[in-house]
């Protein structure tokens, strides 16, 4: 009996993620310099140290990129995308909102899409506040991760 019920769970989990259509894991957000990079060298550490000195040095900043990683299993080919919606205030408290897509190509393995933010509309937009980033297939939402602040 005890084997049943565990035979028994282990379809009911599987079942549960094959209906599962996508899910967007991570989200890290990064600041870029003049020249578009994230890092002056390729080690994590560095990186780390770089993004610390670029936050205490914005005059530095020319623009901020979302590397998302995403996983979708049972989606239709080229109808999926990732949408990161932004928030941010003005000097003046005034709220902003901005919108950024991505098309990206279904993969069963994790994936990463950059969305980057950079230029003219990101220096006129003020700080951001909060982000949302969502995993759309067609018309439909499938997954969703947000900042604390959204």
């Amino acid at each position: 009996m005890r084997r049943l019920l565990t035979v028994l769970l282990l379809f009911v989990t599987m079942a549960v993620f094959a209906a599962e259509t996508g899910k967007v894991v991570k989200v890290l957000p990064f600041l870029l310099d003049e020249q578009g990079r994230i890092a002056k060298s390729p080690s994590l550490f560095d990186r780390d140290a770089y993004q610390a000195h670029l936050r205490l040095h914005t005059n530095e900043i020319s623009g901020i990129r979302y590397d998302v990683l995403w996983k979708a299993g049972k989606a239709e080919a080229g109808k999926l995308k990732v949408r990161l919606e932004l928030r941010g205030t003005l000097a003046d408290n005034v709220p902003k909102t901005k919108t950024l897509e991505a098309e990206i190509a279904p993969g069963k393995t994790g994936e990463w899409t950059e969305i980057k933010f950079t230029g003219d509309d990101y220096h006129d937009f003020g700080a951001i506040v909060a982000w949302r980033t969502t995993l759309w297939s067609g018309a439909e939402q499938v997954a969703e991760q947000k900042s604390f602040l959204w």
